[in-house]
């Protein structure tokens, strides 16, 4: 039976397509409509920002904070120094804490674009795991929360159980990871009173340990919500393009490539994505996603601007689409486009177009780079390259170029002015 809910947050999350599952759909509404609810969302300190796959979860909590509740982003200091096994062939690489700090700061200032922090009922607080497990005593910690998990059940998750099947090893301290996570919402619900997990289908099994955990412990209930995993309705997983990872930083993506991205979002997804990746009304998210022909083009650089504006602001998503439309309607460069700056010492005795298509990232390897041309995909200032044994001198970048691969992707090279 559908649950039809009464509080604003779970009415949101169930008709904007957030919800996956919830472990007790009446107690967390009631719960939401008694008052302030905090949640909370764990974060992996695993690289300098999050990229798109995240952008869900962070909706999640600018939600619970525009409906009243209160957003806790939990930074996995300590956590990170283990590393999430859930459904991963292998290991993670293990960081020093002076790189978890710098990635916590740089994850940190992503945040400010989507929810507000503060002291405030209703303002976000970022708490760091390390607080609690750094300074963990390992015998008082299996006495105390070890004893409380059953090994056997631990290896019945599927995040686990996966792993298992396909004679993968998974390391103890991995296998660690659930019990300490588990030990995050208890901390959490100590600490700040938190009421509510939150996180990716993926996450279940951790979510369900930590709500058991309190249960046991303190006898208090607590609540898990879970979306679901996304991919792109070509299969794609949600986050990655052709060019790689599409972080939410712009030290790492100009906003004209993320704004590009959600541009070349397939037809088939624009209507699902303006629901969870926008504040536009769902009946208008409806009539967007269902426009057919070019129209759905429209609907398609609405999402990219709504976007870009939550993360970047306004005026960079007006700036990305007037790039766009220079480069793409007029077959112009637009001064935002992706630049590659070349050095007088760089280009002694020329450097090649396919030299020039590596390193814009435009194509992955000189082979690949050769492959465009032969098959027509590459274009020098919207002519086709022909010749992958061109080479250009100082001469012929005496002013910017533009290198194309394909209909959508665009860069400039241009000499430094040192």
């Amino acid at each position: 039976m559908t649950y039809h809910p009464k509080s604003d947050f779970l009415t949101v999350m169930m008709e904007r397509g957030f919800l996956a599952d919830c472990t007790d759909y009446q107690g967390l509404d009631e719960a939401l409509m008694a008052g302030n609810v905090p949640g909370y969302i764990g974060f992996d300190a695993t690289a300098a920002s999050l990229h798109v796959g995240s952008l869900i979860q962070i909706m999640m909590l600018r939600w619970l904070q525009k409906t009243g509740g209160k957003p806790i982003v939990l930074m996995g200091g300590g956590t990170t120094k283990v590393g999430d096994p859930s459904f991963r062939a292998e290991e993670r690489p293990l960081l020093t804490s002076s790189q978890i700090d710098a990635n916590i700061a740089g994850i940190r200032e992503v945040f400010t674009s989507y929810v507000t922090f503060g002291d405030g009922a209703s303002d976000a607080i970022l708490v760091n795991n390390a607080e609690w497990l750094d300074g963990l005593n390992y015998l008082e910690f299996l006495r105390d929360v070890g004893r409380h998990f059953s090994v056997n059940r631990m290896l019945a998750f599927e995040s686990v159980k996966s792993r298992l099947d396909r004679e993968q090893s998974l390391s103890f301290l991995e296998f660690n990871y659930m019990i300490l996570q588990a030990y995050d919402f208890l901390e959490l619900h100590r600490r700040h009173g938190c009421l509510l997990q939150m996180g990716g289908s993926d996450q279940w099994g951790n979510i369900v340990n930590g709500i058991d955990l309190t249960r046991r412990i303190l006898d208090d209930q607590v609540f898990g919500l879970t979306s679901p995993l996304l991919t792109t309705s070509d299969g794609r997983k949600m986050g990655k393009s052709q060019q790689g990872a599409i972080w939410l930083s712009v030290d790492l993506l100009s906003p004209y490539e993320f704004w590009q991205f959600w541009r070349n979002t397939n037809d088939a997804d624009v209507g699902r994505f303006l629901k969870l990746y926008t504040e536009l009304p769902v009946e208008e998210c409806d009539r967007l996603g269902a426009l057919q022909g070019a129209e759905i083009n429209d609907a398609k650089v609405r999402l990219a601007n709504e976007v870009t504006t939550l993360l970047h602001g306004s005026d960079a998503a007006a700036a990305a689409e007037a790039t766009a439309r220079e480069t793409f309607e007029r077959g112009g460069a637009g001064a935002d486009l992706p630049t590659v700056t070349l050095t007088d010492e760089e280009i002694v005795g020329g450097i090649s177009v396919v030299q020039l298509l590596v390193r814009t990232g435009l194509a992955k390897s000189g082979k690949e780079a050769k492959r465009l041309i032969a098959e027509g995909g590459a274009r020098l200032n919207d002519q086709p390259l022909e010749d992958p044994g061109q080479v250009l001198d100082a001469g012929a970048l005496a002013v910017p170029l533009k290198l194309s691969a394909g209909r959508k992707r665009h860069a400039l090279v241009k000499l430094s002015q040192d």
